[in-house]
């Protein structure tokens, strides 16, 4: 495989102080291309992966396949169950639980993933790879890998991702593009939070152009759930606490899902990841936290801000990362004392302003 770099028509290319440079692009087109034919590729995205994590992985994964690459594995860590809205994706065949992944393969390319650790037992593979290829978003991204393509003013993962896909001369079809249009809205909230661009909705119309019909996919991946997973964020939702005097007074709300609430109503962890939509908007508080319950003392905590506090810090400090407006980690002991954390880091994030943009209203001008 030889060929020259191409170019990415209406996607940001970035710089080296704000995302990948020139060099970064080239590295990575060469590993691709440089492949023998034989060589064996694993995708890899982070734990508990989301839309865009799947999406951009899948997706990427397909646009391999175009290109001729036959030996070629995607995975996660952890138990090898894909939420049931992304069950669909074009390119889930392509998935192998961890246990089965190339335990050396030639190429390793990591989707989403801000840090090592989120790769978990497959974190190995970073060095027992030929060349490891890092796609992200994230600003906390912390700088592993051979080759890396972090941009952290991209929307998504998928949008680094589409760009990479046209510097190796892969089109979009259909396929491709279903997987980095759920990656890509997924992560924008439905294209309604601040990171949506003008670049964004361009490369959504591309995607779009493809034939892809987002009504469709809207349905599937926001719109249905179980009757069971209804009852259960009722009642959920009915034990948020509001803290108006935390964060020096710009509130905070939290609640929490245990693993019994999950028995009760039948239901797998997966349908909590959108819980945090129905608790960030609460007017009075300006940080959500949403805490699932994941072992007897062990937490994934999703945090979301609009804009007063830049919950990536809080993360970070706590061992996670994100974005100021949306970051998490792994918490441990009971759930008061992961919230005593949380509530101790948030005075020390303030920016001081507040961006409503990414909350739940659209920002006012004048």
């Amino acid at each position: 495989m030889t060929a020259a770099p191409g170019t990415a028509d209406g996607l940001r290319t970035g710089s080296p102080s704000t995302g990948p440079g020139d060099d970064d692009w080239a590295a990575a087109v060469a590993a691709v291309r440089g492949l023998p034919a034989d060589a064996r590729v694993l995708l890899i995205c982070h734990v508990n992966p989301d839309g865009d994590a799947l999406g951009s992985m899948l997706g990427f994964g397909l646009g391999l396949r175009r290109l001729g690459v036959r030996r070629l594995q995607a995975t996660f860590p952890g138990p090898p169950e894909v939420p049931e809205p992304f069950r669909w994706l074009p390119g889930i065949d392509l998935l192998v639980p961890a246990t089965e992944a190339y335990p050396d393969p030639d190429l390793v390319i990591c989707f989403d993933a801000a840090a090592e650790s989120r790769l978990g037992d497959l974190v190995d593979r970073l060095d027992t790879a030929g060349t490891a290829v890092v796609l992200d978003h994230h600003a906390s991204n912390t700088g592993f890998g051979t080759v890396r393509l972090v941009d952290p003013g991209a929307a998504a993962t998928s949008v680094v991702a589409a760009q990479l896909l046209a510097r190796l001369d892969v089109p979009l079809d259909a396929e491709i593009a279903a997987g980095l249009y759920v990656a890509l809205t997924t992560d924008t909230g439905s294209f309604r939070f601040a990171a949506t661009t003008p670049e964004v909705h361009q490369l959504a119309a591309r995607l779009l152009a493809t034939g892809l019909r987002p009504g469709d996919i809207s349905r599937e991946v926001f719109d249905t759930r179980p009757f069971g997973a209804v009852r259960l964020f009722g009642e959920v939702l009915g034990r948020s606490r509001l803290e108006p005097e935390a964060a020096a007074g710009h509130g905070l709300v939290w609640t929490q899902a245990t693993l019994d609430d999950l028995t009760r109503h039948d239901q797998r962890p997966y349908v909590l990841e959108s819980l945090i939509d129905s608790v960030r908007c609460t007017a009075e508080a300006d940080v959500a936290c949403v805490l699932k319950q994941v072992g007897p003392d062990e937490w994934a905590v999703s945090m979301r801000s609009k804009g007063a506090v830049d919950v990536s810090a809080v993360a970070v400090a706590l061992g996670g990362g994100g974005h100021r407006f949306a970051a998490g980690f792994t918490g441990r002991g009971d759930a008061e004392q992961v919230i005593a954390l949380i509530r101790a880091e948030l005075p020390g994030a303030l920016t001081g302003s507040r961006a409503d943009v990414d909350g739940c209203r659209p920002s006012r001008t004048g």
